[in-house]
């Protein structure tokens, strides 16, 4: 059974102006999953407009009242937990308690914006102006345009508007041509929740349709901050667009993710980091670990105790008996994955899992030891059920090794040595690093980001704050003020 989508515009579900609709297949059965309005160029304007219309009604709501609603849409999408769960099974193929996993820290997300509504302040600036008090507000950006992906759908597509809402501004929502329903049940959410009708909008598109319709979003003037989580290739679109239309943005990138474990690591604790961090939603996940990068003295036990703990671990059919790992977003995803790792075969690479094993959209996890420079996998972020294994030498050669790389978005280091492992941490290129921890580790409240092409700006708590509110200088002159004409 497939799930009808419509439009979300000024709090009403509507067809596109066109009527116009399209697919989204379930990755594992190939049957449809949903049916989505696929939005024009109009339906893109009248999105924008909605919610500018509502925008100084909200931007003017008591902090309180914004605060009420967003916790009302907190405990609505915790309500919402196996709608999120049924939907992500059909439309992208991971496994259900990924999908419960995305909707509780998704509605953590709404409680931590709802925090936020108080604490968006200013500060007085000492003036040397006689009589002159100066002060730098912070104030609703205006209108924000999210656009979200596909791989853990619920938790990014409402942290493309959560903390702008708690800033007052109003949202339009473009969802992943992979994901549709989902993001458009969140939506719904806020429907539910009592929001004003235009507050949050979104709207689907036909994947054709999206360059057309990504930049007619962008370059609508009444658009004031554009945010994008994604790859790094149509993260430097969206960046040029947002540069074209001097329009601020935020971009969470692609990433390589290093973890790096050091000759004193405690290896039992860093594998089970590894495992997870590789390998859940199938490496499917910004933060995935990519790469681990292992002294060399301790190698060899890392990889026999990685190997043993992977070859427990099974994909399949998601929510089958006994498998941890589900299905891929795509059999062509998965094909890419099979061609990495028969690439890094080819110059030298031993695959210590086995023989690789693909089926449709479901493979296998996949240790690749022995990378080299010559392998694609040493510079392309594998985003599926493998990782792959580098030997260090010496503490600087890991550094140099984690650095090695384009991307800078999470990394982690292992070391019972405290002090050890911070000076590793400091010099490792990342706008994220765990020590004794996973590369995949994310927190409401916490700055998210990362630097090089994995992007810029920053999401989560204050940081989220300042990069969806305007500064902004005003002055109150008491008494007389000499002026020198």
């Amino acid at each position: 059974m497939n799930t009808s989508v419509q439009l979300l515009i000024n709090g009403t579900a509507c067809p596109a102006s066109n009527a116009a609709t399209f697919e989204r297949v379930n990755p594992v059965t190939g049957t449809v999953a949903t049916i989505a309005a696929a939005a024009t160029l109009e339906d893109a304007d009248r999105a924008v407009a909605a919610a500018a219309a509502a925008l100084p009604a909200w931007s003017a709501m008591l902090p309180g009242e914004r605060r009420k609603l967003l916790l009302r849409a907190a405990d609505v999408m915790d309500s919402h937990a196996s709608d999120f769960i049924r939907i992500g099974v059909g439309e992208v193929g991971s496994n259900p308690i990924w999908y419960g996993f995305n909707a509780m820290l998704a509605a953590n997300m709404l409680r931590d914006a709802a925090g936020l509504v108080t604490r968006i302040g200013g500060e007085l600036i000492p003036s040397d102006v006689p009589g002159n008090m100066a002060m730098a507000v912070r104030q609703p950006a205006g209108v924000v345009l999210g656009i979200a992906p596909w791989n853990a759908p619920v938790i990014l597509g409402t942290r493309a508007i959560a903390v702008p809402l708690a800033c007052g501004n109003t949202v339009v929502l473009k969802a992943s041509e992979l994901s549709p329903a989902l993001h458009r049940l969140i939506g719904q959410v806020f429907e539910e929740a009592g929001f004003p009708a235009g507050v949050v909008n979104v709207i689907t598109n036909a994947p054709s349709d999206a360059p057309a319709l990504v930049e007619r979003l962008i370059a609508n003037p009444a658009v004031r901050r554009v945010n994008f989580t994604g790859s790094t290739g149509v993260g430097r679109i969206i960046g040029q667009l947002a540069a074209k239309y001097l329009k601020p943005a935020v971009l969470e990138l692609g990433g390589k993710n290093p973890m790096v474990i050091l000759d004193d690591a405690d290896l039992d604790e860093a594998v089970q980091a590894a495992a997870f961090g590789a390998y859940f939603n199938q490496g499917q996940i910004c933060m995935s670990t990519d790469r681990i990068i292992v002294s060399r003295s301790v190698a060899d036990s890392l990889v026999a105790k990685l190997t043993a703990k992977v070859s427990r671990m099974k994909a399949g059919t998601p929510g089958a008996e006994g498998c941890v790992l589900g299905a891929m977003v795509s059999p062509e995803a998965a094909a890419r994955i099979q061609r990495l790792v028969a690439d890094a075969i080819h110059h030298g690479a031993t695959v210590t899992t086995g023989p690789v094993q693909v089926d449709g959209a479901i493979v296998q996890p996949v240790l690749v030891d022995g990378l080299t420079k010559e392998m694609e996998l040493y510079r392309e972020e594998a985003f599926g059920p493998v990782v792959t294994v580098l030997r260090a030498d010496s503490d600087e050669e890991a550094i140099a090794l984690a650095n090695d790389s384009e991307y800078g978005l999470s990394a982690s280091v292992f070391s019972r040595d405290f002090t050890r492992a911070m000076n590793v941490a400091r010099r490792i290129e990342s706008g994220i690093c765990h020590i004794n921890s996973s590369t995949v580790h994310d927190e409401a409240q916490m700055p998210f980001g990362g630097v090089k092409s994995s992007g810029y700006g920053r999401f989560g708590g204050q940081a989220g704050v300042a990069e969806f509110t305007d500064l902004r200088w005003i002055t109150v002159q008491s008494g007389h003020r000499h002026y020198p004409v």
